[in-house]
């Protein structure tokens, strides 16, 4: 009888994280900084010395959700920056990628997520007007990024991302840094949104 396919990977923190049923215990921020700065957006087809990573784009995105949000709770906020830790296990993938790899994606990224906002005092359950307001965060992300650093016309990300308020994006501009910087500035802010909740 064959033994089953290990599902559990170990973290550097020294946790075992089972990604098939995740636990709040297994989950550190710090191994979630760590593997987000070293995650490539864009499939790494972004201009500049660095990739632009995941923890780069969660601190973009949870400034924009700010904005749009100012009078937001603290959780919500820490929601916007945790809204793709997942990734720091699964890794980003295109959302053409997502649709190919179907419905599969989407419930190990749930429970990921799940189990990563009980972990940090956020419900697991976002509600759906505060998830409504991070994805358009996370929208005008893309289409920052997709104008600043990944080669788009303003016309295509536009078309693709919707043309986002231009008050939401002013004195916004995306500076690629080394993956440790990234690091530092993640759990920096996670640990500023902790303090205040």
């Amino acid at each position: 009888m064959a033994r089953p396919a290990r599902a559990w990977q170990r973290m550097l923190s020294g946790r075992r994280l089972d990604l098939l049923d995740p636990t709040p215990m297994d989950i550190e921020v710090e191994d979630i900084a760590h593997g987000l700065a070293f995650v490539a957006r864009w499939n790494g087809q972004t201009q500049g010395d660095y990739a632009y990573s995941v923890a780069e784009h969660s601190l973009l995105v949870e400034t924009l959700y700010s904005r749009l949000t100012p009078d937001a709770p603290v959780k919500w906020q820490l929601a916007a920056l945790l809204h793709d830790a997942p990734e720091y296990v699964i890794g980003d993938m295109i959302s053409p990628v997502k649709a190919a790899v179907g419905p599969g994606y989407g419930k190990l990224d749930d429970k990921l997520q799940a189990a990563i906002h009980i972990r940090f005092g956020v419900p697991a359950q976002v509600p759906a007007a505060v998830k409504k307001q991070i994805k358009k965060a996370d929208r005008i992300s893309a289409w920052l990024e997709a104008t600043q650093i990944a080669g788009f016309t303003q016309a295509e990300a536009d078309k693709l991302f919707g043309a986002p308020d231009p008050a939401i994006t002013k004195g916004l501009s995306i500076a690629l840094r080394p993956p440790l910087d990234v690091r530092s500035a993640f759990k920096a802010r996670h640990t500023q949104l902790m303090e205040a909740l």
